[in-house]
């Protein structure tokens, strides 16, 4: 008769198993819902297959379905199943990795006879797919040495190199490769683990094609990489698809374009957008509101220059150590200069052009500052990456003392913004130093211990949500990136916050205490609108294009019946000029149905439609933008008091 064990699971409950337990039979015993949900599982912290026994003692959790963990199970195992379905379709087919990723998965392949996948492929591999899951095939993990894994997949190249690379330390035992097998005719290279058998797949569907170079080398073998996704359930899955389409509805590229808002052009330079008239409104409206919001809050509005001699940013510690970041280097007069990659050391310079008392601070300088960064032409995506850009920057210097105060002022600033906007979904990011990694750090434990302590004060004090992420701490210190999420779910870093104890001593920034003595000030680096590009561009999509009418391009357009109510119509527009508001005139050139349909198109908050009966009565019809029935007889000195309560009060 089997012994008993004993496990622990996550709520702290101790539960004794026959031995021999799996992991799939622990969760039956807890309950019908969790089987049923169960995919994988969790064993003193290594994800593991639910064929696994429990040791005795183990800490045990079950991954569900329904989880980002047990999504990137489901997604690894229909990744199989879809490299399992190429090798069927195109006998010979080289198979080299296939991971999870946000939101689906993928697999890069080498096809036999330098042939290519098509789009219509994707339906047939989809197929070939759902063949593979009605036939129940099990997940069945093997072991094997080295060079018995160098053998099982010698007609596979990449598998080979992967095993070749394989540390001894990895794996269930030095030396030891593990692969999954569904049949005798399939079996891949893989760490798992997966589900039980195919059967627990299904909702998922395979999205496009794409080239990628094998382990990101551009000098390797170019292959042929297959996007797809997979949920849980049919509704997931619909929702997510449901996203994608809304989000090629909304991507800010084609919205810019349609919209008259911004371009690019290759003789300017890649990376580096053209500001159109319409899309310069956008930026103006959000500037001026940022400023005269910095001043209610006790900013001062700084200038400085595009271009600055190396050293400056030698100090900063930002040469060597962002040198692949820069711009290459301007030989002026035998020194070296730098087009402007962040604005801090800017700032910095600032503080210290003065001697500063404790009386005078805190001082917080603000500026819309351009700065030119080197991307990589791959990296580089709309507004969202750009090379040249505008970051509603600004840096308080301030005694420690009141560093988590004004640190928690700053993070109020970022929800005060937010909630104006209409984003009401937002969280925080702590991006904390690597321990494993020390070397790209500069400063001492101390400085970090202080700066992270103050930090996460402010944060908690800010009662918004926030997660931990180990590694992506700057250079001197920790720090916090906001991450707002569009109306149709995406998640996008609006901003990086730092506070910084480094910097000032490598500027030696200074003020006298009130004990006449000097002192170092805190540091604080902000920008809740981030960039300009990169706001504007998160806009259009939260928007879809249709700004509120505070930010709209084009406010208003008047639109006479016909020729003989011009007169009219353009005193209209003279009125809401003279009131400050953004209009246009669109004269009867075209039927008055073509003409409001395409100012609709424009997504324009309001078509005012002005006839003969407007003349006598001096009224206006109203069409306001997503309101199917127009409203007639406005008085036209009403709608201006309507049009400026809305717009001075920044209503969505």
């Amino acid at each position: 008769m089997a012994g008993q064990i004993t496990v622990t699971l996550p709520d702290g409950t101790v539960k004794e198993v026959p031995e021999g337990t799996t992991a799939g039979e622990l969760a039956a015993s807890i309950g019908r819902v969790l089987a049923k949900a169960a995919v994988a599982a969790t064993v003193n912290g290594h994800e593991v297959d639910l064929g696994t026994a429990l040791p005795d003692g183990a800490a045990v959790s079950v991954i569900t379905e329904g989880t980002e963990e047990g999504r990137h199970v489901l997604r690894h195992s229909t990744a199989h199943v879809m490299a399992q379905a190429v090798t069927q379709l195109w006998p010979g087919a080289k198979f080299a990795i296939g991971p999870p990723v946000k939101d689906g998965f993928y697999y890069d392949f080498e096809l036999p006879s330098g042939e290519h996948f098509v789009d219509e492929d994707l339906e047939r591999i989809e197929a070939r797919m759902r063949d593979i899951v009605a036939a129940d095939q099990p997940f069945v993990r093997e072991e094997h040495s080295v060079d018995e894994g160098l053998e099982l997949f010698a007609d596979q190249p990449f598998k080979v190199e992967i095993i070749q690379g394989v540390d001894a330390t990895e794996g269930a035992e030095a030396g030891v490769v593990s692969a999954y097998r569904n049949t005798d005719a399939f079996v891949d290279l893989c760490r798992g683990p997966h589900v039980p058998s195919t059967k627990r797949l299904g909702h998922f569907k395979l999205l496009n094609l794409a080239a990628a170079y094998w382990r990101g080398d551009e000098k390797r073998p170019q292959l042929q990489r297959v996007y797809g996704t997979a949920w849980e359930s049919k509704t997931q899955l619909d929702e997510h698809l449901w996203r994608l389409e809304e989000a090629k509805k909304r991507d800010h590229r084609k919205l810019g374009e349609e919209l008259d808002l911004f371009s690019f052009d290759p003789d300017v330079g890649r990376g580096l957008p053209l500001w159109l008239p319409k899309g310069t409104v956008i930026r103006d409206a959000l500037e001026d509101w940022a400023r005269e919001t910095e001043r209610k809050w006790g900013y001062q509005r700084i200038v400085t220059p595009h271009i600055a001699r190396g050293e400056l940013y030698r100090i900063s510690g930002h040469l060597p150590y962002y040198q692949e970041d820069l711009y290459a280097p301007l030989d002026i007069e035998g020194d070296e200069y730098y087009l402007k990659p962040m604005n801090c050391p800017h700032h910095h310079m600032v503080y210290k052009a003065r001697a500063h008392s404790y009386r005078e601070l805190p001082l917080r300088f603000a500026e819309y500052g351009n700065v030119y960064r080197y991307e990589k032409s791959g990296s580089l995506f709309g507004l969202m990456r750009a090379r040249g850009f505008t970051q509603n920057d600004a840096h308080i210097y301030c005694a420690k003392a009141d560093a988590k105060d004004e640190f928690l002022a700053v993070m109020r600033l970022h929800a005060y913004y937010y909630e104006v906007l209409g984003i009401d979904q937002f969280h925080m990011v702590l991006a904390l130093k690597d321990p494993k990694n020390t070397e790209k750090y500069h400063g001492d434990d101390d400085m970090w211990e202080e700066a992270e302590r103050l930090t996460r004060e402010a944060m908690e004090e800010s009662d918004i949500p926030y997660v931990i992420e180990i590694g992506g701490a700057a250079h001197y210190g920790p720090k916090v990136d906001f991450i707002i999420t569009s109306a149709i779910g995406r998640d996008f870093a609006a901003s990086t916050n730092q506070l910084d104890l480094y910097m000032p001593g490598r500027f030696d920034l200074r003020f006298t205490n009130a004990r006449g003595e000097q002192e170092q000030p805190a540091i604080i680096h902000r920008a809740p609108l981030g960039s300009h590009e990169r706001f504007v561009g998160f806009l259009l999509e939260h928007y879809a294009g249709a700004f509120p009418t505070w930010l709209a391009p084009v406010q208003v357009q008047v639109l006479p019946v016909a020729a003989d109510h011009n007169d009219y119509a353009q005193s209209v527009v003279r009125r809401l000029f003279d009131a400050g508001y953004r209009v246009e005139f669109v004269e009867a050139d075209e039927p008055l149905g073509a003409r409001i349909r395409h100012g609709k198109l424009q997504k324009i908050p309001y078509i005012l439609v002005v006839g003969a009966q407007d003349i006598e009565g001096g009224t206006v019809g109203v069409n306001r933008r997503g309101d199917e029935r127009p409203e007639r007889d406005v008085p036209l000195d009403a709608f201006v008091d309507r049009l400026r309560a809305e717009v001075d009060s920044k209503a969505r």
